[in-house]
């Protein structure tokens, strides 16, 4: 009762002394900042109408072409587009959120290929903004500037294989016949897209480092993460709910191959195409992406974050809720038939623990571990079954093929076949096969080889080594306790995904936006650590000269009273 009543008062004074510290404000500030408002309103109502105008125009004409299911698309593309342009923090922001929602998104607008890129039209004017408003600040646009040198030479290498090598087939059509496959193609295409996957979110660092500003600003984007993570995982449960109760069908009452072929015709109202055939043991759902490895691969990365919060956030409230994203990241693991993530979450949570430390706050580390055990014990015992259906699929999957037996293999397949410059940008690149045969290669540094050659493996892992090093020097260099938390998490996010060659993750969503987008969060971190530094010895100085104020006046009260007697 005491400790409470403590805890009370020092809240109390706080509060009352942050808001003694907070400027009060004169009638010509206060009108000014209204003025200023309402300006800020009437620009933005005159240009969202202008906006909706021409993309009603656009509209219509689309309509002509393709019918409504176009019109659509082109009206909100274009609104979209100009409003990112014009207010690009804010379409950051729109971007990341639209990211875990693209695969439902798209599918409830009518799964047109344009409607895959939707979410750049939040990135690309966002990005040509960021990129104005540095050359008029006369600011880098990559950061750190550690990875210049191996970014360029990794870049000159793209563009002699888009030229020598996509520019030959181009030039000769008989040398694209890769698969045997009669259809046209665009070589050039094909190479535009693959160096697009690629490199293309390279400048989310630079967007990242500029868009968090300060504290206040990383703790918006950190809960938000968070947030995302709580309602993409509370889709997935009900899709799964709703495809157990058979309120959704799957794929349970196909016949032969069918039962065991994600299908979009089986779609669960979140997401797109699913496996769900009990009777036979398999169960892929997509949660709320376009395919189930996107899933798995966002469950895995949502371990990261929501394990920097659930053990750097100030607030209690926001360990809390981030305790509940890591039980609800690890109970759709387990249902969701992701034996990827059924394997690789639980032992990232491990990694996690070991390699930033926590595991020695036992203050923290405790309350997380026991609350987390509970959940998912309560979980497992309320359905051993579908644990022990997991678990079967994730050994006899291991067992039938061995993640290093398989690596090794496709290491060998693609070098029996090597070239130079490899066969061309997006020959191995999946999103790229609406523009011309490309090959399925389901480890990422054999299917980088494939595209751009050993030089071109050689250029990217100087990348990826350099922005490594250079985040590990950067979240050594943070002394703030939960800022250097929140860092450690990131960077071993970093480490891993860097050096990761099970599938392609670096190749679709989500990973290939967090990934570049996160790097630039934790090596803007640094700045936010001295910001709050220098805001601390701030508040201290003026704390001292009050006190010194305070001592001089009781001083004087003193002597005026030992001379009146």
């Amino acid at each position: 009762m005491l400790t409470a009543k403590l805890k009370s008062n020092k809240y109390k004074k706080a509060k009352k002394q942050k808001g003694q510290e907070t400027p009060t404000l004169s009638l010509k500030e206060r009108l000014a900042q209204k003025r200023k408002a309402a300006q800020q309103r009437k620009e933005f109502t005159n240009f969202l109408t202008t906006a909706a105008f021409g993309g009603i125009f656009f509209g219509i004409l689309m309509a002509f072409v393709g019918g409504i299911k176009a019109a659509v698309p082109g009206l909100l593309g274009i609104v979209t587009i100009a409003l990112s342009y014009k207010y690009p923090r804010q379409a950051l922001f729109a971007f990341l959120i639209y990211v875990p929602f693209a695969g439902t998104i798209t599918y409830y607008l009518g799964n047109s290929p344009i409607l895959q890129l939707a979410k750049d039209s939040f990135y690309i004017p966002a990005l040509i903004g960021l990129w104005q408003m540095c050359r008029k600040q006369r600011l880098p646009l990559i950061v750190p500037q550690a990875i210049k040198t191996p970014l360029f030479i990794l870049l000159g290498i793209c563009l002699l294989t888009l030229v020598f090598v996509n520019g030959a087939q181009q030039l000769n059509p008989s040398l694209t016949q890769l698969l045997n496959d009669t259809t046209t193609e665009i070589p050039i295409g094909v190479g535009i897209l693959g160096l697009k996957v690629l490199l293309g979110y390279v400048p989310l660092i630079g967007c990242a480092y500029y868009l968090i500003r300060n504290q206040r600003d990383f703790l918006f984007l950190s809960r938000l993460q968070i947030v995302l993570i709580l309602a993409c995982c509370a889709m997935g449960l009900i899709q799964y709910v709703l495809l157990s109760k058979g309120i959704c069908q799957g794929t349970r009452f196909l016949e032969g191959a069918a039962q065991f072929k994600a299908s979009i015709e089986a779609r669960c109202y979140f997401g797109g195409s699913l496996i769900y055939s009990p009777d036979q043991g398999i169960i892929r759902l997509p949660g709320t992406f376009v395919a189930p490895w996107q899933w798995g691969w966002f469950l895995i990365s949502s371990i990261f974050f929501a394990f920097a919060s659930g053990f750097s956030d100030p607030s209690r409230i926001w360990r809390i809720l981030s305790l509940s994203s890591m039980a609800a990241v690890m109970i759709n693991a387990i249902v969701s038939g992701q034996r990827i993530a059924l394997a690789l979450v639980p032992l990232c949570f491990v990694v996690l623990l070991l390699l930033t430390g926590q595991i020695r706050n036992l203050k923290r580390f405790l309350p997380i571990g026991v609350g987390l055990a509970m959940i998912l014990g309560f979980a497992i015992v309320r359905n051993p079954e579908i644990f022990q259906e997991r678990t079967a699929s994730l050994n006899e999957r291991w067992e039938a093929s061995p993640p290093l037996e398989f690596i090794t293999q496709q290491f060998a397949n693609v070098w029996r076949n090597l070239e130079p410059l490899g066969h061309g940008l997006g020959r191995a690149t999946n999103s790229a096969r609406v523009l011309g045969s490309t090959r399925l290669i389901e480890t990422y540094y054999p299917k980088i080889i494939y595209e751009i050659g050993p030089l071109g493996l050689l250029g990217f892992l100087a990348l990826v080594t350099t922005l490594t090093i250079v985040c590990f020097q950067t979240y050594r260099s943070i002394r703030n306790p939960n800022l250097r938390s929140y860092a450690a998490a990131l960077w071993v996010f970093i480490l891993f995904i860097s050096y990761n060659t099970y599938y392609y993750p670096l190749d679709v969503d989500p990973i290939a936006v967090y990934y570049w987008f996160f790097a630039g969060v934790l090596l803007k971190l640094p700045e936010i650590d001295k910001q709050e530094r220098l805001q601390q010895a701030q508040v201290k100085k003026k704390q001292g000269k009050k006190n010194r104020g305070k001592g001089v006046r009781e001083r004087g009260i003193e002597e005026a009273g030992e001379n009146s007697f």
